[in-house]
C-alpha cells in the first residue's frame, strides 16, 4: 500500500511541476519528503486543479473510483458539479421498468472525508498535520476551526492507525531483531490527577526497517502475548524485550532472546539489549492522541470505531 501510494504521489508531483501555477524549485526539487511522501507544498498546489486533486485522491484510494446503483446493480456516473464544495457527484441516470432510478451521492460518500462539511482539502491539510504530530492548538490556528473539530479529526486519525497497526506483523526471521514491550495508554482528566481508561497495548518494532504492530490486550499474561509473538514474529528472530515473566518461555518457542530488566537500567550493559525503538514508537503513535486530552470528544481513547467498508480496504 505505501508503495502504491508513494508511486501516485510521485506521479501527480511530476504533473504539477509542468503546470504553469507551480513556481520552479532550486535545483529541480520535487515537492516530496525524503520518504518519498507529498509536503504541504504539494497539497495547496494540487487543490489549485481540483479537478486534479479528486482525480489523484481516486488514484490514492481515498475516493470511490466506482460506485454501484443500489436499483439498477450498475456503476453509477460520475458528473461535475458546480454546486458543491467537491466539484462531482455521483448519479445514476438509467431507467428500470419504464422507472429512473435517479440514484445521488456525494463523492464523499463510503471514504474518509464523508459525514463531514470541511471541504477535501481541509480535511487532507487537518491530516497531514496531525499525522506530522503538529500540535493541536497550532492546526486550530492555522486553519481557524474550533477546538471540537481538531480533537475529532486527531481521535479519528488516532484510531485509523490503530485499525492498520491491528493487520500489520513483522514476520521477521534470522539475522533480524525486533524489540517488544507493553505500555499502559491512557489519558489524564484535565491533564492531571491520575490516568482514566487505561488500555494496555503491546507492540513490536523491527529494526532497521521500523516494521511495527501494535495489538490491544485485555491482560498481559503469558498466553495472551506468546499468541501475539507467534502471530507476528517469525521464530528464529532476535527478540528483545523486558524482564517481563511472561517473555520466558521464548528460548522453548525457538526465539533468540535479550533482555533488560528497566527497574535497574534502560540498556543492558552487557549485551547492549535496549526496548528504545518500540517505546520511542508508542510514544509516537500516543501523541496523536495526547495533544487533544483538554476536548470531551477524547475521552474514549483507545477504543476503534467502525470505519466505512471503502476505507477499511
Amino acid at each position: 500500500m505505501v508503495e502504491h501510494i508513494a508511486a501516485v504521489v510521485t506521479e501527480y508531483d511530476e504533473r504539477l511541476r509542468k503546470c504553469g501555477y507551480v513556481p520552479r524549485f532550486s535545483y529541480g526539487r520535487p515537492m516530496l519528503r525524503e520518504d518519498g511522501g507529498p509536503n504541504r507544498c504539494f497539497l495547496n498546489y494540487l487543490f489549485c486543479d481540483h479537478s486534479l486533486a479528486v482525480a489523484s485522491l481516486q488514484d490514492i484510494g481515498l475516493l470511490r473510483s466506482t460506485m454501484l446503483c443500489n436499483t439498477c446493480g450498475r456503476d453509477i456516473t460520475w458528473s461535475a458539479d458546480s454546486s458543491t464544495s467537491e466539484g462531482f457527484h455521483w448519479r445514476c441516470n438509467r431507467r428500470v421498468a419504464g422507472v429512473s432510478c435517479n440514484q445521488f451521492a456525494f463523492i464523499k460518500q463510503g471514504s474518509w472525508f464523508q459525514l463531514s462539511n470541511l471541504t477535501l482539502q481541509e480535511i487532507l491539510l487537518i491530516t497531514y498535520d496531525t499525522v506530522c504530530r503538529d500540535k493541536a492548538t497550532k492546526i486550530q490556528s492555522e486553519y481557524r476551526l474550533s477546538s471540537h473539530t481538531i480533537a475529532d479529526w486527531g481521535m479519528f486519525c488516532r484510531e485509523t492507525t490503530l485499525v492498520f497497526l491491528e493487520g500489520c506483523s513483522v514476520k521477521s526471521g534470522p539475522n533480524t531483531t525486533v524489540e517488544i514491550e507493553e505500555s499502559k495508554f491512557g489519558l489524564h482528566k484535565y491533564n492531571r490527577g491520575h490516568p482514566v481508561k487505561c488500555q494496555w497495548v503491546f507492540g513490536g518494532v523491527e529494526r532497521g526497517s521500523g516494521n511495527t504492530f501494535l495489538v490491544p490486550v485485555l491482560d498481559r499474561t503469558t498466553d495472551t502475548l506468546m499468541n501475539i509473538i507467534r502471530d507476528c514474529i517469525e521464530p528464529g528472530t532476535t527478540v528483545i524485550k523486558d524482564s517481563w515473566a511472561a517473555y520466558r518461555d521464548l528460548g522453548a518457542q525457538g526465539y533468540t532472546h535479550r533482555s533488560v530488566n528497566h527497574s535497574i537500567q534502560f540498556v543492558n550493559p552487557e549485551t547492549g539489549a535496549n526496548t528504545n525503538a518500540v517505546a520511542d514508537d508508542c510514544c509516537a503513535r500516543s501523541h496523536i492522541g495526547d495533544n487533544f486530552h483538554n476536548s470531551r470528544n477524547m475521552h474514549n481513547h483507545v477504543g476503534i470505531r467502525p470505519l466505512p467498508p471503502h476505507v477499511n480496504q
